[in-house]
């Protein structure tokens, strides 16, 4: 009919062509027969140009379009054809709607259809991708593909080959397929421009092979899956995939182990689960191994996967391996990623910076941020907001196996020792930005600031440094650090470390046969049982232990610390004329020795002495003498004791102005101290402070005022872990 057409009009191809802008070749594919189906608008086109009017026209359009339903019922089957979906999917539910409000086809159409599903090896991208495409099946009446691009392999799928198996399923016979990449995608992108097609794009290795993937400004949508972050696509939209929670998790493995025997009790189930650590593969292969040997209990399984060592070899399931699907991964890096991948597995802590990475890979800063960047990229690390990075815990014991494999015995001593060094060089410089004569030049930080944020955050690191060194002998390095941090340990007074770190301390000094370091050591863990622990009984058997010890060294800074530990637990146990003698005792050999800094400690805890005896007149006096200490600039005490004390100097004389009946006077001095303790980052003594100031608030008749206070307090409690605390100025409040 074309060829009658085109004749009737005196129209050469070349002219028709050029008439219509339908192509030469196109046209003599139609004539002879080989395309009995085009596209409406490519005929619709061909009608104006050969000025079709009436029947001619009608029937012209209907025969392509009777042409186009034949290549769809008799197109090739087979092709890219979407698996099958698990029944026992579990949870997911935000992100299957994430997908459907991303592709169904509403609005405008264009390239926002476009959904990127990254995550790690192993949390389920290809079955949630599946189950997604399944959902919205009815939405596309085109049909629904399916390609898996092999990223992950040696040889992953090149995009000729991508483009020639979609193009079949979508109907295009071999002979009409173009030879280039150009070509194919322009024809690929057209079909996709006017039918409701939705395209999985399973495993991708790399925005250039996705990009002539991804359909245009039509109906088509797509939704690709990766390892890689395939941070240079443009115009799309992105759903990171993360392990599953603890309640979707527990819910995933019921659902694979549902008919087997009820006795699997709850406990052996959710201690599976707590190992696998919500990784979708993990449980799969752990329900997979139960369903398939009725005859194990869940609880032998768990007790096998206790063991670390073991853990990774029995991740498996017949085919299914956890290995294997982090190794796939592994094989993506250089030669020299591999290795500090391997390597960060030394790390004692659950997270650490490029700074620390540096250190245990052997290179420097700005190669260990390429290689981070590389292994978040490839989901074999997790990153975050604040520039640091943890393994999933089954991807540390993989990075740990190939350690064992793949470096020698001494590689691993000499990393570990470096790192344990480092760890511990690091944690003694921040400790002495809070003690006189030290600072950048022992930490490489440059403020107390840093150096405190520093402590807290790599804590898990320099305590596993500290546990090394005194597992292999390094009582010198291990002491050094354990003194270091004794007035830090005064900032963070409610962290659960301390009884251990001081108690390493004290076995270092112990085994160099230093009684007088010994002494100190002792004294810092009465200091923990009398304030974090609030146990006096055992700080008193520190403290006698202490003096002991000073008073055979002539130690006579330990001796005064001792008796001021010890006025601190006698006023715990409410024998307060023997804690007065004993916090007497200690002020005056401070002064005696020139240790105005600990002076000014022990001058505040008498003054808490004589409150709590009742003596408020001589308590406030008290205070207010240590108020002038604290601003008398030629006092030699050292700023940062300075600024740590006069906060809780101040909160103090509120305090005793209350209890003399100054209320109001109180309110003013209890508020300035809670400014001054949230500025020094005191949280402790913040949130008592709080709790006095609602009290008093409260007495007042300003209500609204106390309830904030109490509310607040009731936050900083809970913010240093005092749980009973923070319960009961909830309820006050």
């Amino acid at each position: 009919m074309l060829r009658r057409h085109r004749r009737a009009a005196r129209m050469t191809l070349e002219q028709l062509a050029e008439a219509s802008g339908v192509s030469s070749r196109t046209l003599s594919d139609m004539e002879r027969g080989r395309s009995k189906g085009p596209q409406h608008r490519t005929v619709t086109a061909l009608a104006d140009a050969l000025a079709l009017e009436g029947d001619d026209c009608d029937q012209f359009l209907e025969l392509a379009r009777e042409g186009r339903l034949r290549d769809h019922w008799t197109r090739p089957t087979g092709q890219c054809d979407l698996p099958r979906p698990i029944d026992d999917f579990t949870g997911r539910t935000a992100e299957l709607t994430w997908t459907t409000e991303l592709v169904r086809p509403r609005g405008a159409p264009g390239a926002a259809g476009v959904g990127l599903i990254t995550g790690s090896a192993g949390l389920g991208k290809t079955t949630f991708a599946v189950r997604a495409a399944h959902a919205l099946r009815p939405d596309f009446p085109g049909g629904v593909l399916f390609l898996d691009l092999f990223g992950m392999s040696s040889h992953p799928m090149p995009v000729t080959e991508s483009l020639a198996l979609l193009l079949r399923a979508l109907g295009v016979i071999e002979q009409e397929i173009p030879a280039d990449v150009a070509g194919r995608a322009s024809l690929y992108r057209s079909l996709l421009r006017q039918r409701r097609v939705l395209v999985v794009l399973d495993n991708a290795a790399s925005e250039g092979q996705v990009r002539p993937l991804l359909p245009g400004d039509g109906v088509g949508r797509a939704l690709v899956t990766s390892r890689r972050l395939l941070a240079g696509l443009e115009g799309v939209r992105r759903l990171s995939l993360g392990p599953l929670p603890l309640l979707e998790a527990t819910e995933l493995l019921t659902g694979i182990l549902k008919g087997r025997s009820a006795s699997d009790d709850g406990a052996a189930i959710s201690r599976l689960v707590e190992l696998c650590d919500g990784l979708p593969l993990a449980l799969r292969i752990i329900g997979n191994r139960l369903v398939s040997r009725p005859g194990w209990k869940a609880a032998e399984l768990a007790a096998r996967l206790g063991n670390e060592q073991g853990r990774l070899e029995q991740l498996k399931a017949g085919d299914l391996k956890i290995a294997n699907a982090f190794a796939m991964s592994y094989e993506q890096l250089t030669r020299s990623s591999r290795q500090v991948f391997r390597r960060l597995s030394l790390i004692p802590g659950r997270d650490f910076d490029a700074t620390l990475a540096a250190v245990v890979g052997g290179v420097d800063v700005e190669d260990a941020w390429d290689v981070l960047d590389e292994l978040v990229d490839l989901g074999l690390l997790q990153d975050s907001a604040a520039s640091r990075y943890r393994f999933h815990d089954l991807v540390r014991l993989f990075a740990d196996d190939r350690l064992q494999q793949e470096d020698t015995v001494a590689e691993r001593e000499t990393v570990t020792e470096a790192v344990t060094s480092w760890l511990l060089q690091m944690a003694t410089g921040a400790g002495r930005w809070f003690e006189s004569g030290h600072g950048q030049a022992a930490s490489g930080l440059s403020s107390p600031e840093e150096a405190d944020r520093w402590l807290r955050v790599n804590v898990d690191n320099w305590m596993g440094a500290l546990r090394a060194a005194a597992g292999t002998g390094r009582h010198s390095a291990v002491l050094d650090c354990a003194e270091s941090l004794d007035w830090f340990s005064d900032r963070w007074m409610h962290a659960p470390h301390w009884l251990e770190v001081f108690t390493l301390g004290a076995d270092a000094a112990a085994a160099l046969g230093d009684q007088a370091r010994q002494a100190n050591q002792l004294n810092l863990l009465a200091w923990v049982h009398l304030v974090p622990r609030d146990d006096p009984e055992t700080a008193l058997r520190y403290t006698a232990q202490a003096l002991d010890l000073a008073t055979r060294s002539g130690a006579t800074d330990e001796m005064a610390s001792a008796h001021h530990n010890a006025g601190g637990a006698l006023r715990s146990l409410g024998r307060l004329s023997e804690a007065i003698a004993s916090e007497t005792r200690a002020a005056e050999m401070f002064k005696a020795s020139g240790d105005i800094d600990s002076y000014s400690q022990c001058l505040g805890a008498l003054g808490t002495c004589l409150r709590d005896a009742g003596r408020h007149t001589e308590a406030l006096e008290q205070y207010l003498g240590l108020w002038g200490l604290l601003n008398d600039n030629r006092s030699g005490m050292r700023p940062s004791v300075v600024a740590f004390t006069r906060p809780i100097a101040l909160a103090r004389i509120g305090e005793c102005l209350a209890l003399l009946g100054h209320r109001s006077e109180a309110i003013f001095k209890l508020t300035e101290a809670i400014s001054l303790m949230e500025q020094a980052q005191l949280p402790s003594q913040q949130a008592r402070s709080l709790e006095t100031l609602a009290a008093l608030l409260a007495e007042e008749g300003r209500s609204e005022e106390s309830r904030s206070a109490y509310a607040r307090a009731a936050e900083v409690y809970e913010e240093v872990g005092d749980a009973e605390a923070s319960s009961r100025c909830r309820d006050l409040a």
